[in-house]
C-alpha cells in the first residue's frame, strides 16, 4: 500500500527575486533543479531553526520538502510541502535528516528521491515518492531503495531512457536502476560497515553499485549527475584543502567527466570556489534552461552567524570548447531580467565603486534582506538587466535610508549615463512641518523612506541601472521600483469635437496650463482677501504666461479632476501649486435660466464665467461634491468662457465642477469645447 502526500491547495507566489539568494522566506539548501513542461523546478531541502527535541543545536535540522517552481528564474511559486518526515513510513518521524533530494521524470511518472534516517539502526536510506505532477501530491513507497545506504540521491535519466542513481555513502557511489525507478539492477554485496569512535561494531550490510573511480582524494558528497552531449559530468561538493592539526577546510564543487554514466571518470578540477565567509557546505545542481546552462547552489547569505541554515543561489554557467566547465564566481545579482515595474532589491548590486559596502537591515529578520551604503559623492553601483518595455507612463519610488541635504542620481548604464531621476533629500525640513504630506514616508523603524520622483528620461527595452551618490552624505539602498501611473487622463485631439458633460453633470474636459509653484507653508493663509489679491495678481499675470507656459487639452477618466496627478505626470511641483483651468460651455438652442455653478476643490479655488468671478471657495478644504455654489446664472445660447484657479498649500488638489438647476439636478443640456 502506498501513502499519499497532498500539497497544498494554492500555490504562493513571492516575491520577484532576480537576485540572490532567489527564496526570501525560508532557508532552503541542496537546491535540485529539473525542466519540466518548459518550467524549471526547484526540489532544495529546508533548513529550519532546531526545535527543542532536536539534540545539537549547532547542526543541520531538515524536517520537510518544498518544491519551488519559475519560467524565468525572477518569480518562484512556492507549491507548498511535498514530503514530511511524519509521513515517511520507513523513516524517523524525528529525525530531522531530510537533506538533498532530486526529482526526475520517466514513464509518465515523477520520481522524488530523498534520504531519511530509518526507524530503526544507523546510517542513511534513500526513499522514493512517485507523482502525476512535479509538484505532486506525491505517493510515499513504504520501503527505501535496497542496497542504497547514505545521503544526496542524484538520478540521471539517459537519451536512451536507462536511468542511474548516484549517492554519498562511503565515499560516492552509483548503479543503475530498473525500470521501474524503485530499485537497484544488479545484485547486492556484503559491505562491512566501518566503526565509529567510542560506537559498537555494526554488521555488514548488503549494498548495490559501485565506487566511482578517479575522482580525487578528500571528502566529497551531494553527487549530481547530468549528460551534455557526449559527454557526462559527476558534479559533486569536495573538501580540497588540509583537514590536518585541527583544520576545518570548506566545500568547493568540483567535476569530472567520462564517456560512460558510471565512470571511470577525469577529474577536472573547480566549478566553484570555497565561499569567502567560510560557510562550510555548498551543493549544487546544473541544468540548461532555454539556451543557457545555470548552476544552482547554497550560501548562508540569511544567515551569517550559522552555516547550517543556507539559501540558495543560481549563476551561470559557460563551457569551454573541449567541454570543460569554466569557474564560476558567486555574484549577489544573480540571474534572470527584471522588470522595471517590480520591486528590484538594488543592494544586490552587478558592479560598484570599491566604497560601496553591503549589510543586512535587520539582523534578526534577516529576510528583510540587505543594504548597500554608498559613502560619499561619486559612490555608485549598477545592477544588470532591468527590462523597461512595460513602463509607458512611470515615475520612480525608492526604499532608502538617507540624511538631510543626500542627492543622488539613477542613471542610465553608467556613472556618468543619462540621469533617469535626481533626488535631492530635505528630509528634516519637510518631515517637521505638522501635518504636511510629503514625497518620503519612513517606516516604523522611523529609518527607512519611502521616496518618489518623477523621470526625466524612460529608457527603452533592456538596460543597466546604476545610482550614484551626489551629495556630501552617505545614502544606503534597498530597493527601487518603477510604477505606472493609473490613467486619469486622455488627451484631446486637436480639433476634436465637442461632448456633453457627464451623466452626472460633471464637466471632465479642461484646458489646462502647467502649474506653477507658490510659496505657501499652510492653508491657514487661504482667507478671503489674501485669496482675492493672489488671484488678482495671477490673472493680470495670465497674458504672459499663456504665451510661456504650456498648456493641455485633456479630458478626465474621473468625474474629479487630479490636479495633483496632473503636476506629477508632466514634472511639476505637486504641493504648494498654482493651477489654471479653463473650458468652453456651448449653449445650443435655448439658454439656460436660474443655473448655479457648484464645485468641490482640495485647496481654495476661484471661478469665473466670460470674465466675471461668480465662485470663491476659501479656506483649508477637502474637496466636496457642490462644495460651494455661485448665485443664480443664465446663460444664453452661444460659447461662454468657464475659467477657475486654484491653489493648494500642503495637501493634495483636485476638482469637480458642474451646474446644477434651482432642485439641485445636474445641468447636461450643453456641451465643451476646447477648440474656441
Amino acid at each position: 500500500m502506498k501513502r499519499t502526500l497532498t500539497a497544498l491547495l494554492l500555490a504562493l507566489p513571492l516575491c520577484a527575486a532576480a537576485q540572490n539568494p532567489i527564496i526570501r522566506d525560508q532557508f532552503t539548501a541542496d537546491p535540485t533543479a529539473r525542466v519540466f513542461n518548459n518550467k524549471v523546478y526547484l526540489y532544495p531541502s529546508h533548513d529550519i531553526v532546531p526545535p527543542a527535541d532536536f539534540a545539537r543545536k549547532d547542526w543541520f535540522c531538515m524536517a520537510d520538502y518544498h518544491v519551488f517552481s519559475s519560467e524565468n528564474l525572477t518569480d518562484w511559486t512556492d507549491h507548498g510541502m511535498i514530503v514530511s518526515q511524519e509521513q515517511v513510513p520507513w523513516g524517523n518521524p524525528n529525525g530531522y535528516s531530510m537533506w538533498a533530494p532530486d526529482c526526475v521524470y520517466k514513464n509518465g511518472k515523477y520520481y522524488f528521491y530523498f534520504p531519511n534516517g530509518p526507524k530503526s539502526g544507523r546510517g542513511f536510506a534513500i526513499g522514493v515518492a512517485v507523482s502525476d505532477r512535479p509538484e505532486g501530491p506525491f505517493r510515499l513507497e513504504q520501503e527505501p531503495i535496497k542496497g542504497v545506504s547514505g545521503i544526496d540521491p542524484c538520478v540521471l535519466v539517459d537519451n536512451d531512457g536507462s536511468a542511474y542513481i548516484y549517492w554519498s555513502g562511503m565515499g560516492i557511489r552509483g548503479g543503475k536502476l530498473k525500470d521501474n525507478m524503485l530499485e537497484l539492477d544488479g545484485e547486492l554485496k556484503e559491505m562491512k560497515m566501518p566503526r565509529r569512535e567510542g560506537m559498537p561494531e555494526m554488521p555488514p550490510m548488503m549494498v548495490g553499485g559501485e565506487q566511482m573511480e578517479g575522482l580525487p582524494e578528500g571528502f566529497k558528497e551531494g553527487p549530481f549527475a547530468f549528460r551534455r552531449g557526449d559527454w557526462y559530468y559527476l558534479t559533486f561538493p569536495w573538501v580540497r584543502g588540509d583537514t590536518s592539526n585541527g583544520k576545518n577546510p570548506t566545500e568547493t564543487l568540483a567535476y569530472a567527466m567520462s564517456k560512460s554514466p558510471l565512470g571511470p571518470w577525469d577529474f577536472k578540477g573547480i566549478i566553484m570556489a570555497e565561499h569567502a565567509n567560510h560557510c562550510w557546505t555548498n551543493h549544487h545542481s546544473l541544468v540548461e534552461y532555454k539556451g543557457q546552462w545555470y548552476l544552482f547552489y547554497h550560501h548562508n547569505d540569511f544567515s551569517p552567524r550559522d552555516d547550517k541554515r543556507r539559501s540558495v543561489c543560481i549563476e551561470k554557467v559557460s563551457f569551454n570548447s573541449d567541454g570543460t566547465i569554466q569557474e564560476v564566481k558567486p555574484t549577489m545579482r544573480g540571474v534572470g531580467i527584471n522588470q522595471a515595474t517590480e520591486k528590484i532589491e538594488i543592494d544586490r548590486y552587478s558592479a560598484a565603486s570599491a566604497d560601496v559596502t553591503t549589510a543586512l537591515i535587520d539582523t534578526v529578520n534577516t529576510f528583510r534582506s540587505y543594504q548597500a551604503t554608498l559613502p560619499k559623492k561619486g559612490s555608485w553601483l549598477c545592477y544588470k538587466d532591468v527590462d523597461f518595455s512595460g513602463l509607458t507612463d512611470g515615475y520612480l519610488v525608492v526604499g532608502a535610508n538617507a540624511a538631510d541635504n543626500t542627492e543622488f542620481c539613477i542613471r542610465e548604464k553608467s556613472a556618468k549615463g543619462k540621469i533617469l531621476a535626481r533626488i535631492k533629500m530635505t528630509v528634516k525640513s519637510e518631515m517637521t512641518r505638522p501635518g504636511m504630506p510629503t514625497p518620503f514616508r519612513r517606516d516604523q523603524s522611523n529609518q527607512w523612506l519611502t521616496l518618489t520622483a518623477t523621470l526625466d528620461y524612460t529608457p527603452q527595452g533592456i538596460t543597466d541601472l546604476v545610482i550614484t551618490n551626489e551629495g556630501d552624505a552617505a545614502v544606503s539602498f534597498d530597493w527601487v521600483q518603477f510604477k505606472n501611473r493609473p490613467n486619469y487622463f486622455t488627451p484631446v485631439a486637436k480639433g476634436a469635437a465637442p461632448i456633453p458633460p457627464d451623466e452626472q453633470g460633471f464637466i471632465r474636459r479642461w484646458r489646462m496650463m502647467e502649474p506653477t509653484a507658490v510659496d505657501v507653508r499652510s492653508n491657514i493663509i487661504f482667507t478671503d482677501s489674501w485669496l482675492r489679491n493672489k488671484f488678482a495678481d495671477e490673472l493680470a499675470n495670465l497674458p504672459k504666461q499663456q504665451k510661456k507656459a504650456k498648456w493641455y487639452n485633456l479630458d478626465s477618466e474621473t468625474y474629479n479632476m487630479k490636479l495633483f496627478r496632473f503636476a506629477e505626470k508632466y514634472g511639476k511641483q505637486t504641493y504648494g501649486s498654482f493651477y489654471w483651468v479653463e473650458t468652453t460651455v456651448i449653449v445650443t438652442a435655448e439658454e439656460l435660466q436660474d443655473i448655479r455653478l457648484a464645485v468641490g476643490s482640495n485647496g481654495a479655488s476661484m471661478w469665473w464665467i466670460d470674465g466675471e468671478e461668480v465662485l470663491l471657495l476659501e479656506g483649508d478644504r477637502r474637496m466636496v461634491e457642490d462644495d460651494g455654489m455661485s448665485r443664480r446664472l443664465t446663460l444664453k445660447p452661444g460659447s461662454h468662457v468657464l475659467r477657475g484657479a486654484v491653489i493648494n498649500g500642503p495637501g493634495l488638489a483636485d476638482m469637480c465642477v458642474r451646474f446644477i438647476d434651482e432642485k439641485g439636478n445636474p445641468v447636461k443640456n450643453f456641451k465643451l469645447d476646447l477648440t474656441k
